[in-house]
């Protein structure tokens, strides 16, 4: 067990202790007869920080926790089939938080509105506005609470880049300038050669993110309300233009550059690689930051820097479908001529509660929830990188002493924490997709579609094409004016 993980455990025995004092030998029996069974992804990250804090919630106030484990590719369909079936097996699910609007939808989530005027734990005004207002909320309730912030940033070698007199990139040029120049580098002095970039592309896994990550900054300009997927009006697709078929294209490009695998990798993959020292440039959540600093990160602990994502200074004219240059009309948010888009890839995992499970059972299901998400607890879960907890709280981001003591330096604390707060403030953070069919949309037809280019199957303007029939078809099933109303919800926009 590394120091850092030894010290999160003494700092959560500290957090434990008082809080057993706050509630009393009459809370720890007030759940005896209760237990809550709850479904995620397979630990450690996520679920097994749940396990640990759920035996303090068990000395608490008697609530029996279980936390059940399955892929991630078969997550969302086991929480619909027993909830829809009526099977109800399950209390809480945690997923990610796209996917709770076709749950909402089908009557199967709790409305947490009435739990949280009773919380005065929770601290709502802590958590940062997109989390707190798009991530939580579906058609203006909170059904979600969030115990993970997810965007994807750019990482980088801090010293590699200056060994060679670089920059961060900050388009997607120069993006691959960096990669060139580093590719190849010896970057953990064991003898063999290394990567300028490591971006998992790896089919029926997480690699749907990374593209609408980058494709995000082309297709969005007008804020969080303008989205990536549709027009919020008719519904129609806005991916066969040219601006995804260039993100389609610059993804591929990046494997110039990358290890031979590469489109047999996942994230954890890539990680690996990146924990080891072996990749000047890389694209991943919140993760790396606190992973850089535990005992398997001791190559890139303290030569690690992070970035907002890569923007670009030609974007979608919708009208045409074509690919322009920016400009004061065009993009609005616009920095020194870049138009940055942070894509808030997968939303963060969120836990949400089954509306049929028992009265007593949800409400000690929700107070589960909320001592997982008050600051107490998850402001030194976010600092462990096993954890998979990322920043979403205000007080995470504008205090480092809880990162320095976690093993962070106050330069990299501030760095790292500095790109977070510079995606989470833009004005034009792009949302995941949150509608009935998200796992369709994008884990299945956009997943399908990439891994068939990226295999040299079918050209980019082909790939973007598939995927705009494939999308209309879902939109079809579900009903479009259904998805559009949800759509527009989803974005902010209530007219």
């Amino acid at each position: 067990m590394s120091k850092y993980r030894k010290l999160g455990r003494l700092l959560m025995a500290v957090a434990t202790g008082a809080a057993m004092l706050a509630f009393g030998t009459a809370a720890q029996a007030q759940y005896n007869d209760v237990t809550i069974n709850i479904l995620t992804r397979p630990g450690p990250v996520i679920a097994q920080r749940m396990v640990e804090r759920g035996a303090e919630f068990t000395k608490m106030t008697g609530a029996k926790i279980k936390v059940a484990e399955v892929p991630f590719a078969e997550l969302f369909q086991k929480l619909l089939t027993d909830w829809s079936t009526g099977t109800n097996s399950i209390d809480v699910g945690v997923f990610a938080s796209g996917w709770g609007v076709e749950m909402v939808d089908g009557g199967l989530l709790e409305n947490l509105d009435p739990y949280i005027a009773k919380d005065s734990k929770i601290d709502l005004q802590d958590i940062a506005p997109y989390f707190r207002e798009y991530n939580q909320k579906i058609a203006g309730h909170t059904h979600l609470i969030t115990i993970d912030g997810d965007f994807q940033m750019l990482y980088y070698r801090k010293d590699i880049l200056d060994q060679k007199g670089l920059k961060p990139p900050r388009n997607w040029a120069e993006y691959m300038d960096v990669a060139k120049a580093t590719h190849g580098m010896d970057m953990n002095n064991d003898g063999s050669a290394d990567y300028g970039s490591c971006i998992f592309k790896k089919r029926n896994a997480q690699s749907y993110f990374a593209i609408m990550s980058i494709a995000a900054a082309y297709v969005q300009t007008k804020g969080t309300g303008h989205g990536i997927f549709f027009d919020p009006q008719t519904m129609k697709p806005k991916i066969n233009n040219e601006a995804w078929a260039e993100a389609f294209k610059i993804y591929k490009a990046t494997g110039k550059y990358a290890p031979a695998d590469e489109l047999n990798q996942d994230i954890g993959d890539t990680r690996a690689l990146v924990t080891g020292g072996r990749c000047a440039l890389a694209i991943d959540w919140g993760d790396i930051g606190p992973l850089s600093i535990d005992k398997d990160g001791h190559a890139i602990k303290g030569k690690m820097g992070a970035i907002i994502m890569p923007g670009t200074s030609k974007v979608l004219d919708e009208a045409t479908g074509k690919l322009v240059a920016c400009n004061a009309t065009r993009c609005p948010h616009a920095i020194g001529g870049i138009n940055y888009a942070p894509f808030a890839a997968f939303g963060g995992w969120s836990g949400a509660i089954n509306a049929k499970s028992p009265a007593k059972t949800k409400q000690a299901a929700y107070e589960f929830l909320s001592y997982m998400n008050q600051a107490a607890q998850s402001n030194v879960d976010v600092t462990m990188g096993w954890t998979g907890y990322n920043p979403y709280r205000n007080s995470q981001l504008n205090n480092t002493d809880n990162w320095v003591k976690a093993g962070f330096s106050k330069a990299f604390a501030e760095n790292y924490l500095g790109a977070i707060k510079d995606s989470l403030n833009s004005p034009n953070m792009a949302s995941d997709i949150r509608i009935p069919g998200a796992q369709q949309y994008t884990g299945v037809v956009l997943d399908r579609e990439l891994a068939r280019f990226l295999a040299g199957e079918i050209t980019a303007e082909k790939a973007v094409a598939n995927i705009e029939a494939g999308w209309e078809e879902i939109t079809e099933d579900f009903g479009r004016e259904r998805q559009r109303t949800l759509y527009k919800l989803s974005l902010g926009i209530t007219n």
